[in-house]
């Protein structure tokens, strides 16, 4: 949320050759509160302050000697990522406030100045700034999310059923990589799931999460040493494990029960030496698995 306290240190800076103008801009948004003002008479500085202060709002003249207002928004369009040019331009010209728009401005003032006339579009102008910002830093996290998740998935494929796979020919045509997959006709699943995780973490650093994640992990790596279990991964606080891959469907079932309770004592011991008492909640699933190469990627299901 974008609140009052926000908008009122939004970096703003004032481009107009008359210091008078500036003068009188700068006292009439101060004393409304905003305390983050700069400003600059030379509109060839435009560029080069904007690459270093990310303004949230340039006020910007229209008529200058040597270069004018549209000639630095066009410049701002080279720099400004994203293409969000946060102008609001100053003009006395009725007919330049159309072009201004055209050219990327988002909004304009009049000269002669009107006080609530100012106030009102730097605020709002402002306001629109900083939700962007907001809305763009939210979709670049969870677009990072999105692209971990992806990656820890993969980093979770059972390892007997990806190095299988590698060592199989893939057959190509052209630059197209056909698909390849491998069947399993009895696959048994365990699932070991940290209780009221979220509760947790929300109480603890981001050191001591992974500090306790990767000590609980290696103590379930390390718990039973049965062969027959296929390479255990973790997922956050989700634990896997593949078992019966390449050993007789009959003693599956017993070599997931026996794992589960490895898993079990291993967290019991885990709470034994830390001041964290978790729970841990078993699952196991048996039935068909298919594995599958394509492009490159291991795609898994059961």
């Amino acid at each position: 949320m974008i609140t009052t306290s926000d908008i009122l240190h939004g970096k703003i800076l004032i481009v107009d050759d008359q210091e008078a103008n500036i003068l009188l801009l700068d006292q009439m948004l101060r004393g409304a509160g905003y305390d983050a003002i700069t400003s600059t008479m030379d509109p060839e500085k435009v560029c080069e302050l904007h690459l270093l202060n990310r303004y949230d709002l340039i006020l910007l003249d229209l008529q200058m000697p040597g270069m004018d207002g549209f000639q630095v928004m066009e410049n701002l369009k080279e720099i400004e990522a994203g293409g969000y040019l946060p102008v609001l331009v100053i003009t006395a010209q009725p007919e330049h406030k159309l072009r201004a728009l055209n050219a990327g401005a988002k909004d304009f003032v009049s000269k002669p100045f009107d006080l609530a006339e100012v106030l009102i579009r730097v605020h709002n102008m402002l306001e629109v700034r900083l939700l962007h910002l907001e809305t763009k830093r939210l979709y670049d996290r969870v677009t990072a999310e999105q692209k971990m998740s992806e990656r820890l998935l993969l980093n979770a494929l059972p390892y007997s059923i990806v190095e299988h796979l590698k060592g199989r020919p893939m057959a190509t045509t052209g630059s197209f990589t056909e698909l390849i997959t491998e069947s399993f006709a009895e696959v048994t699943v365990l699932f070991a799931d940290l209780l009221e995780f979220t509760a947790f973490s929300e109480g603890a650093s981001g050191e001591v999460l992974v500090g306790v994640l990767k000590d609980i992990s290696n103590r379930f790596d390390s718990s039973g040493g049965d062969p027959g279990l296929d390479r255990s991964r973790s997922i956050g606080d989700a634990y896997l494990a593949s078992i019966g891959l390449s050993d007789a469907v009959a003693i599956q079932t017993i070599r997931a029960a026996q794992k589960a309770m490895d898993v079990v004592e291993a967290l019991d011991r885990f709470n034994e030496h830390s001041r964290f008492k978790l729970k841990v909640r078993i699952g196991l699933e048996t039935g068909a698995a298919l594995a599958a190469v394509a492009n490159g990627d291991t795609l898994y299901d059961l």
